[in-house]
Parts: structure tokens; sequence; C-alpha cells
């Protein structure tokens, strides 16, 4: 479960480096291996490999390519999709049209979203904050009450 967020940098060759807590949770049949791929806003998604074949691809397949619209879907999801091994110091290289999608420049700010990392420009991250209008008490109540208990 990945939790907590945390302010890294980006090397000159677009690498992150993973949180150290992070790595804890990445099960052995990931391989150190990580799918990134855009977010459904303006940041980066990361997947190790195992979750991205049970939560994302599991549903991905389900969809039908003469359905344009869910065919239009999975060409945005896979053109900027891209897989990666940590290297020896738990960074993890991050396409450059990646970096590009996000305006990830220097900084980052790396949020855990529990099966899942989201990588954001810290300014985007802010702003999209801000946009969200609704206290975390009303949002919570809404979708905490679709889910059965």
């Amino acid at each position: 479960m990945f939790i907590g967020s945390f302010k890294y940098s980006v090397d000159t060759k677009g690498r992150i480096s993973i949180p150290s807590i992070f790595k804890k949770y990445v099960n052995e049949s990931a391989n150190e291996t990580f799918v990134m791929t855009r977010g459904i806003v303006q940041c980066i998604d990361i997947y190790p490999q195992d979750s991205w074949r049970e939560e994302v691809l599991s549903r991905v397949n389900q969809l039908d390519d003469f359905d344009p619209e869910e065919a239009a879907f999975k060409r945005m999801l896979f053109e900027l999709a891209a897989e990666y091994k940590l290297d020896s110091q738990s960074r993890l290289l991050v396409p450059k049209n990646l970096l590009e999608f996000a305006k990830i420049e220097r900084e980052v700010f790396i949020l855990g979203q529990n099966k899942k990392i989201e990588i954001w420009n810290p300014d985007l991250y802010e702003a999209q904050k801000k946009e969200n209008t609704k206290l975390f008490a009303e949002i919570a109540k809404q979708i905490m009450q679709k889910k059965p208990k």
C-alpha cells in the first residue's frame, strides 16, 4: 500500500527515486518492474507490474475494441505507457513524453495512492487541490456512502 507524499528531484537523465518506504510494498512478483502511463488528470500513474496486471489490464482486457470510445481510451492509455525496472539506486527512468505530458521539469511531487503512485508537477498538484472546493468531509460522505459496509 502506497501512502504519503514526498518531494524529489528529477535528474538530468529523467530518473526519479522511488521513496524507500514504497519499495517495501512492492511484491516480489513485480520483479522491481513498474508500468507508467498518463493519469486521468495531468500526472503520471506508476504501478508495480503485478498491480498493473491486476488493477488495470484486467479491466482493459474487458473493453470492446469495436466500441469507438473504448478503443479511443485504450489508445490514449497505451500511447504513453512504458515499462521500466528500478536501477541499482532505486531510480526509475521516466520517458520524456510522460514528463512532458505531466509538465514535470526538475521537481516532482510523489503521492502514494494505495495501489499506485502518482507523480506530479508540484505546482499542478497544488492547482488541482485548489480546484476542488468541496471539503474533505463532504467528499468522504459522498464517496464512502457508495461502498458496501
